[in-house]
């Protein structure tokens, strides 16, 4: 059984994780197979995965990727990984801050389970800071936040982000009991696709996210509280035919676009 090989692994090596930073081991078969699936690998795929730990899902990776690139922030676990997951010339481990890493300029694909505290800045880093955004992300994060980032409406900075740049789809649920130790929250398996061509480009993106922010920042108040009350944001507003009345958890990332065009147009 997976759970009682990574438990044997951990005692002989005698590792103590620290929750505190999200070392939580996936110990779920079904839920690998779950990420696998949803990634759609093949031998041609160069795959990045971020905190791979002494790699349960890296192994799985390995059986179907050409490549897997592991970035690894504490300094025990590359090692150990490489004890785990057997010599492969498919295999590099690093130490590294992914959040730092200057991410590939070939095609790539994200596939991780990654310390949930690390979920948007990492996301911003890959959509935003990145010269080359990834073909496709899977990651396994806490299941609210994988829901709100894949509802149709703006429940978070991070929904804005990530439908201003791509689709976005739940495509499993996993429990505490998938992990050694359990977390505290539930799970889910969300699957990220960059659009090919982004809906705007990268400073009309900030834009809009500068824009978001600051109407999410009341979010329990109608637009005309927050947007309402920029220079030209009642007109803007009319223009995008958006009700003051709304509340910013209601607008569309369409909405939101044009938003920000009509608002840059009252600056001409």
């Amino acid at each position: 059984m997976l759970k009682d090989d990574v438990l044997s692994f951990l005692r002989t090596h005698r590792l103590r994780l620290d929750t505190d930073v999200g070392q939580h081991f996936l110990v779920d078969q079904e839920t690998l197979d779950a990420i696998i699936i949803a990634a759609n690998l093949t031998s041609r795929d160069n795959v990045l995965e971020v905190g791979p730990g002494i790699g349960v899902l890296t192994k799985e990776l390995l059986r179907r990727a050409g490549k897997v690139t592991a970035v690894e922030i504490d300094a025990r676990f590359p090692p150990l990984a490489r004890a785990y997951c057997g010599d492969s010339a498919k295999l590099e481990v690093r130490e590294g801050n992914a959040l730092h890493e200057r991410m590939p300029t070939d095609a790539y694909k994200i596939v991780a389970n990654i310390p949930y505290h690390i979920t948007s800045p990492l996301l911003h880093h890959l959509l935003l800071e990145s010269e080359r955004r990834p073909e496709s992300m899977t990651m396994l994060i806490q299941r609210e936040v994988a829901e709100n980032i894949a509802r149709k409406g703006s429940d978070s900075i991070l929904t804005v982000l990530v439908r201003l740049f791509g689709t976005a789809e739940v495509v499993h649920l996993v429990p505490p009991s998938a992990f050694v130790p359990p977390p505290k929250v539930d799970s889910a398996v969300i699957h990220i696709v960059p659009y090919k061509e982004p809906k705007v480009d990268l400073e009309t993106a900030k834009r809009i996210l500068s824009l978001a922010k600051h109407a999410m920042s009341q979010r329990r108040k109608m637009l005309r509280n927050s947007i309402g009350n920029l220079p030209g944001g009642e007109a803007a507003m009319a223009t995008a035919n958006i009700s003051l009345e709304r509340r910013p958890q209601t607008v569309t990332i369409d909405e939101w676009i044009a938003l920000e065009k009509a608002i840059a147009e009252t600056r001409v």
